[in-house]
């Protein structure tokens, strides 16, 4: 899994005033948990856009200033209501032998024969929750469509794999072929043109 790079400095006083002033000086304070204790550091805004405001799932390395440094994954995000401004975030570290808990971004891949044929294709799980150890953390859970037809389902079950676990139902849905109201319609006319031409004959 990609990772991407957080420099901060480490906090020493964690109160109400020093994090309002923190944040009034565009800073985020921020909590690393899964350790022997908290570590609490402060980051500026910027450094957490491309790990925020995307789609796609990372890993952090986390660089203080005092020479410390952690690998971790996102936790938890607090944003205000108002202007989507970051006020606090936490983070767990990660180690080589501890499975951690992680939600995947879902991919399409391949050509389902049921939307060449006029189907909707409905993506039902964005993203995956799973556990793994770090090492086997994917970038993307492929979901293959190609065996879908007209009204099919994929199942979670299909997507399985021997580095993660899915922390989901056997019977969740990833994404579904709908049949559109064209194709329906389509049916419809052509079911009645047969059943004209049988009586005809």
């Amino acid at each position: 899994m990609k990772s991407i790079t957080i420099k901060g400095s480490e906090r020493e006083s964690v109160g109400k005033v020093a994090t309002k002033a923190l944040r009034n000086a565009g800073a985020v304070p921020c909590v690393l948990y899964g350790g022997d204790q908290p570590v609490h550091f402060s980051a500026e805004d910027k450094a957490f856009k491309s790990l925020v405001y995307t789609p796609n799932a990372h890993t952090v390395v986390i660089e203080l200033e005092n020479g410390k440094s952690f690998n971790a994954v996102l936790q938890d995000i607090q944003v205000h209501p108002v202007s989507d401004k970051i006020l606090h975030i936490d983070f767990y570290q990660l180690f080589e032998n501890k499975e951690v808990t992680m939600e995947i971004p879902v991919r399409v891949v391949g050509t389902s024969p049921g939307v060449l044929l006029g189907g909707v294709l409905r993506l039902n799980q964005r993203k995956l929750k799973v556990k793994a150890l770090p090492a086997n953390l994917p970038d993307f859970i492929d979901a293959d469509i190609s065996s879908l037809e007209m009204g099919n389902k994929l199942y979670i079950t299909k997507l399985a794999s021997d580095n993660y676990k899915f922390l989901h139902p056997d019977n969740t849905v990833v994404c579904q072929v709908r049949i559109s109201r064209a194709a329906m319609k389509a049916a419809q006319e052509a079911a009645k043109a047969e059943k004209g031409g049988k009586k005809k004959k």
